[in-house]
């Protein structure tokens, strides 16, 4: 995708959306932390429906770790993995008392050597919670990347890299969470709806996707 292309692209998803947030719910730093660990192969929605009532009663690595395992499986079991995942979260909040005064670091690396933090996950921590211009490449930014051209790659981390290098300013900050939203709501696995598309003419996929029968029959009929 060309330079002028980029620009455009992202200046019309920031003006359908100026100023867009990660869809899972969270009071801190800590508890948006636990969350991304636990949204790993598991949708924001089944996420925000397990800690709903575990961030009202746990909100400090302290609370957690008091909560314990088999406290926080209940508040999870609907998680994939919820079991690896339970283990993590208390490990992590053990790491995060022992190691940084339970504060949650503003440094991708120190993030990256939490039990069940990946790259990815540090990479929402970073531009979630401290601001930085990073891009956490989960399967939507990987679909979208490579399917409209704007960041092809065979890897997340391929994809990440040239998403480093194409986006501009003043997209960059919220760069990962217009190509989240988009992946999940409009260039979406099984078929994209570039029908509905603000960014369809910049984008490399061919062919274009038409809307369903259905759709097409109700808005002839209102047309008439």
């Amino acid at each position: 995708m060309k330079k002028a292309d980029i620009v455009e692209f992202f200046a019309r998803l920031a003006e359908d959306n100026p100023a867009p947030e990660t869809e899972l719910e969270y009071v801190n730093n800590f508890t948006l932390l636990v969350a991304v660990v636990l949204s790993a192969q598991a949708t924001d929605v089944g996420v925000n429906k397990a800690t709903r009532r575990l961030f009202q009663e746990v909100q400090t690595p302290e609370a957690m770790v008091a909560l314990g395992e088999d406290g926080l499986k209940e508040h999870i079991k609907t998680i994939g993995l919820f079991n690896a995942k339970a283990k993590n979260v208390i490990a992590l909040s053990e790491q995060l008392i022992s190691e940084h005064g339970s504060e949650v670091p503003a440094d991708r690396d120190a993030l990256e050597k939490l039990p069940g933090v990946g790259r990815k996950t540090a990479n929402v921590v970073m531009n979630s919670a401290f601001g930085a211009e990073t891009f956490a490449v989960d399967t939507h930014i990987f679909r979208v990347g490579n399917r409209t051209g704007l960041a092809p790659g065979k890897t997340p981390l391929a994809v990440e890299k040239k998403l480093e290098k194409a986006v501009p300013q003043p997209f960059r900050l919220h760069a990962h969470h217009w190509l989240i939203l988009h992946g999940r709501y409009v260039c979406k696995a099984r078929t994209p709806e570039c029908w509905r598309c603000k960014v369809a003419d910049l984008c490399a996929f061919r062919p274009k996707s038409s809307p369903p029968k259905q759709t097409r029959r109700a808005k002839t009929q209102g047309d008439i």
